[in-house]
């Protein structure tokens, strides 16, 4: 049996590098489990979102451009309303119903009736939300550019395909422990 717990032991391992075809080794994958610890300091530090508020200079929080991004992510696939932004967020329905009030207060989300349900209220993007999630997603390339100058333009598409495929990969084992926690 093998799992996070049990993995195989190394004499065992049928990993290959798919570059190369070698096999995979303890090494490699110890580097990439020090670079996704150091990735995850970043990201719980917030470090993009921090500085593209700073830099853009609106006075929202972190969790009003979440909840924005969340519309933005979800909103063509299916109707949002506030409950679904709390659950996506993982936050109290209380919570992100006050974010959202907040946000339409300032003119970046603007509530309106369910196309299906004429009872529910949906939230949407204004326009000048959208303008606000454009900027930071133009920091966030920047940072990303930043991040690899001096890489080659194939290194680039390389790690942005390898990091995709690993993203992937954990989403999988992620909705596999979550299946078995249910």
């Amino acid at each position: 049996m093998t799992s996070a717990l049990h993995p195989r032991p190394a004499t065992d391992r049928h990993d290959t590098e798919p570059e190369t075809g070698a096999p995979a080794t303890e090494a490699s994958h110890a580097v990439i489990g020090q670079a996704m610890a150091r990735t995850r300091l970043l990201i719980g530090r917030r470090f993009i979102g921090r500085m593209a508020l700073k830099r853009i200079g609106t006075g929202l929080e972190l969790s009003d451009i979440d909840a924005i991004g969340v519309i933005k992510r979800i909103g063509s696939d299916q109707e949002v309303t506030v409950g679904t932004i709390a659950e996506q967020l993982r936050i109290d329905p209380s919570r992100g119903s006050r974010i959202v009030a907040d946000l339409v207060k300032q003119g970046l989300l603007e509530r309106a009736a369910s196309q299906e349900d004429g009872r529910r209220s949906l939230v949407r993007v204004t326009e000048a939300g959208r303008k606000v999630l454009d900027d930071i997603e133009a920091i966030k390339q920047e940072t990303i550019t930043e991040a690899t100058a001096g890489w080659s333009a194939e290194d680039v598409e390389t790690f942005g395909r390898l990091y995709l495929r690993f993203t992937e990969g954990l989403e999988a084992q992620f909705k596999r422990f979550e299946d078995t926690e249910s």
